[in-house]
């Protein structure tokens, strides 16, 4: 789901959620207010991509003295934003953003903006390639402006976007290797080159002679490959596995998180990674190049990403450690039955807006303020990232929509669509060839206080998988969240039980024999 990753900094949830709402929190704009009329205007100069701009432009707002608006949204404590989608949009030729039909607001329209003094800056989105917005490399900003909005006055905020965001960059380190490999089925798909991105982080002291065993890390909702940089030298916590190759990939794409399922909007990214990626690494990095050796792990939206390339490849993956998957039985996708006719993403059968999020029993975030945020960002938010893997393409050559974004109504239609990307309905069908291909190699973890619902779906896996006479670990920890089921001794579990598992195939793992030059610590250490 959100934005941690199997690293999962300390900060997660103020980087995870939008911010709601059921307790009034969000709405910095939704006092009414008697302001006569605010707007924006904004221009930039011809060394800011020079040719004529086609897409979207954003206005974000942040409380006063703020240093980076662009940086948001704040999902736990969100600012106002909004955007226009623009055509041939000229060098020093000056655009306005004002309430009208084409502009996108949230939380309400600019003439109900609540007075007070905020920060806004303008951005640009450039960069087609990436979810990211006030960090996307490519990406065109303004200098931060400080704005006041008074009762019966007109505001007009102007505002030159003048800056580029740099590109991402990779540090050199002794033992984290970046990795980049072009992709034929992506490129073909796509029309224009793509490239695999991975880290590689090796072990301290690992003899190139022998073959060791890798585990594929797949970074939750807005993390990428560059994450692998933070696990050399670390010890203790989820440290495991520090003695084979960990791989981390890189699930960022426009859409969001591609989880490297094969879809129609997002390409062959399952086939593309196994057919492809996995085999040059094995045979640069001399790695073991059978299931027996090659392991998958995986949290929050990574958590299902490993656990579905363990069920859709269960000849080239010898075991899985997912940790607060997605969900992975959609009969409970955070709380709803998408299969079940009269169910509304927005409102329960009484009525009741539902929660997507919560912090202990209280619930913070709302599905319809979450997705009405999304709507301003454009492609890549969490909820649209499901829509991009999961549904079909329409004629508009977008994802197709599971829910109505006015009214919350799911279409069932669409919804019926989802079934072949339901985890625990494939596992269903399919045992019978999947059964024993999985013994021994399903291990899931999840808080029973999971942050934003997902343990639903996770107990749902776990009476099928126990019906179905599966050795399966699926194990859900009373008092967790999100965040907090990963702590020092699933850490050692899992470190233990990856281990078991090479002994039972026959790949006990020989302690590395360190050199000099692998007991020097690096700073980056």
């Amino acid at each position: 789901m959100n934005k941690t990753h199997s690293m999962f900094p300390k900060n997660w949830p103020g980087r995870l959620l939008i911010a709601f709402c059921l307790t009034g929190l969000i709405l910095a704009g939704s006092a009414t207010s008697a302001v006569a009329e605010v707007k924006f205007e904004l221009s930039r100069p011809g060394r800011i991509h020079p040719k004529p701009f086609t897409g979207r432009v954003l206005v974000m707002l942040g409380p006063e003295n703020s240093r980076s608006p662009k940086s948001g949204p704040d999902w736990f404590n969100p600012q106002p934003m909004f955007a226009i989608d623009v055509k041939d949009w000229a060098v020093d030729q000056p655009i306005k953003l004002a309430d009208g039909p084409n502009l996108i607001s949230f939380p309400a329209p600019l003439s109900k903006l609540k007075p007070g003094k905020y920060a806004a800056q303008a951005l640009m989105r450039v960069n087609m390639t990436t979810h990211r917005l006030g960090n996307g490399p490519g990406n065109a900003f303004s200098d931060v402006v400080q704005m006041e909005v008074a009762d019966n006055q007109d505001v007009t905020v102007k505002m030159a976007i003048t800056a580029t965001q740099p590109e991402d960059t990779f540090p050199e380190h002794p033992r984290v290797k970046l990795e980049t490999l072009e992709s034929p089925l992506l490129s073909a798909f796509y029309g224009r080159p793509v490239r695999h991105r991975a880290s590689v982080v090796l072990p301290e002291g690992r003899n190139a002679k022998t073959a060791l065993p890798s585990i594929y890390i797949i970074p939750g909702f807005g993390g990428d490959h560059r994450q692998g940089l933070r696990m050399a030298g670390r010890s203790g916590g989820m440290n495991f596995g520090s003695d084979m190759v960990r791989i981390v990939l890189d699930p960022d794409c426009v859409t969001g998180h591609h989880v490297f399922a094969d879809s129609a909007t997002n390409g062959p990214r399952g086939k593309a990674l196994v057919e492809e990626f996995i085999p040059y690494l094995e045979k640069k990095y001399n790695l073991i190049s059978k299931a027996e050796g090659r392991f998958l792990n995986g949290h929050s939206s990574g958590g299902w990403s490993s656990l579905w390339l363990q069920v859709t490849y269960p000849d080239t993956f010898g075991g899985v450690w997912s940790t607060s998957p997605d969900p992975i039985d959609f009969r409970d996708f955070q709380r709803i039955d998408i299969y079940a006719k009269g169910e509304n993403m927005f409102r329960d059968r009484q009525g009741v807006q539902r929660p997507i999020a919560r912090r202990g029993n209280q619930p913070v975030v709302s599905y319809e303020t979450f997705s009405k945020m999304e709507e301003v960002m454009g492609p890549g938010g969490q909820l649209y990232s499901f829509e991009a893997v999961f549904s079909p393409v329409g004629a508009d050559k977008e994802p197709k929509q599971l829910w109505n974004r006015r009214t919350g109504v799911i279409d069932l239609n669409i919804a019926e669509t989802w079934k072949k990307y339901d985890i625990g309905l494939i596992l269903q069908e399919n045992w019978s060839t999947l059964g024993p291909k999985l013994a021994g190699k399903i291990h899931i973890t999840m808080g029973d206080m999971d942050s934003f619902y997902l343990e639903g779906a996770t107990r749902l896996m776990g009476e099928r998988l126990k019906a179905l006479k599966s050795d399966a670990v699926v194990d859900i920890i009373p008092g967790r969240d999100h965040g907090s089921v990963l702590d020092s001794a699933l850490g050692q579990r899992i470190d233990a039980e990856i281990h078991e598992t090479l002994k039972r195939n026959g790949i006990p793992l020989e302690k590395v024999k360190m050199d000099d030059s692998s007991k020097k610590k690096t700073a980056a250490e």
